[in-house]
């Protein structure tokens, strides 16, 4: 009998309470937890199932003075605020349609339906909280033993279910696959259409969690070549691929943390218009959409990096200079300094206020980075060779 080893969290008092409040035979560890315990792998986030329907679990929990929040009752989930950390509680489901895009369910008290229904072998075990047996009904723990990701079924079924299960495919194999599955990569390849009928929001979330990823150049470029990415990604192109795989070589030999968006900039071409597009398309923040812009407005020759960081700010000069395999050594420790000088200070030089002030200002201000931001007293001196 294959056991979960006793981690850290599965000695929580708090779930020990949880557990207590629902009954041990009601409910189980199931998923990310346990799967990556297994792998010796920090674990983030906790997901229990269990076979009381959600109101009885909001019920029983609030006899036992734990707080819930109806995060998902259509799917079954219940979130229990406990003192370290929320858990997901999710009633055991089966699919009764599905559409590609969402699924309409039932609630079940059959665990293997429940395990039926998720998506790959290695999400599909689960653990008995007291006792810590693993129940594994579709071979996950060879698979995760094989660091292979496999679907449970019939891959191009599992793909028609939810076609956003292409993109978790390769996520999951960027994470913990080395051994490749050839149903999966098939069906991925030959389903990659249904992708265009997904929410761009959705596709647009996996491909950054894809890319944010320690070293995802090897299924970025599986992606590339079996035209997964070209349907979600057209504009990356074969010289995309071949700029982010020389991005994170950059990334791991300057000591730079993984960063999503400046991997995405590094797929799409050297275009702020193509690279505004992308980000609307993909339903990315303001803020991402600037820097994905300032990425792409890159040039051969990206500048003195302190410089550069006054200008555009740190991170989006980081981004500059690794896509320009330059160095960002000059920026560990700097604090981008202030202008010792305001148009106030111009004025009281005799200047009267209106465009000649912001002129001088700017001048003044272009010199004094050229010169490496020196102190006060020379740019007192640049102000003095500028006025009359």
């Amino acid at each position: 009998m294959a056991e979960l080893p006793r981690a850290d969290w599965t000695q929580r008092a708090d779930l020990a309470a949880l557990v207590a409040a629902l009954g041990d035979d009601s409910v189980r560890w199931v998923g990310g937890a346990v799967r990556d315990t297994l792998l010796g792998q920090p674990v983030k986030d906790i997901d229990a199932a269990t076979t009381h329907a959600p109101d009885e679990v909001i019920a029983r929990l609030a006899r036992a003075g734990i707080r819930t929040v109806p995060t998902g009752l259509a799917h079954g989930t219940v979130t229990a605020l406990l003192t370290e950390g929320p858990v997901e509680i999710t009633t055991l489901r089966r699919d009764v349609s599905t559409d590609g895009r969402r699924a309409t369910i039932a609630f079940s008290d059959d665990w293997r339906e429940d395990a039926a229904r998720r998506d790959f072998t290695l999400n599909a075990l689960y653990a008995d909280p007291a006792t810590l047996e693993i129940f594994d009904w579709f071979g996950g723990l060879g698979d995760l033993a094989a660091r292979r990701v496999r679907f449970i079924g019939d891959p191009r079924e599992r793909i028609r279910e939810d076609h956003l299960r292409i993109l978790r495919y390769y996520r999951f194999q960027a994470r913990f696959g080395s051994a490749l599955d050839a149903a999966a990569e098939d069906a991925c390849a030959d389903l990659a259409p249904m992708l265009k009928g997904l929410s761009r929001e959705r596709v647009g979330w996996e491909l950054l969690a894809i890319l944010a990823l320690p070293v995802p150049g090897a299924t970025v470029v599986r992606m590339q070549t079996r035209g997964v990415l070209p349907v979600v990604l057209p504009e990356a192109g074969d010289g995309g691929v071949a700029r982010l795989e020389a991005l994170i070589a950059q990334e791991a030999a300057q000591h730079v943390a993984p960063d999503a968006l400046r991997r995405l900039a590094a797929l799409l071409p050297a275009d702020p218009r193509a690279a505004e597009q992308v980000a609307a398309r993909l339903r990315l923040s303001a803020a991402q959409r600037k820097r994905l812009a300032l990425a792409a407005a890159r040039g051969d020759a990206p500048g003195e990096a302190r410089a550069l960081a006054y200008r555009l700010g740190r991170a989006e000069a980081v981004d500059r200079l690794l896509l320009a395999q330059a160095s960002v050594a000059p920026l560990a420790g700097w604090e981008q300094p202030v202008l010792p000088l305001k148009g106030g200070d111009i004025v009281a030089r005799g200047v009267s206020a209106g465009p000649e002030v912001a002129r001088i200002l700017q001048a003044v201000e272009a010199q004094w980075i050229a010169e490496g931001f020196p102190p006060a007293a020379r740019v007192a001196q640049l102000l003095d060779e500028r006025l009359p």
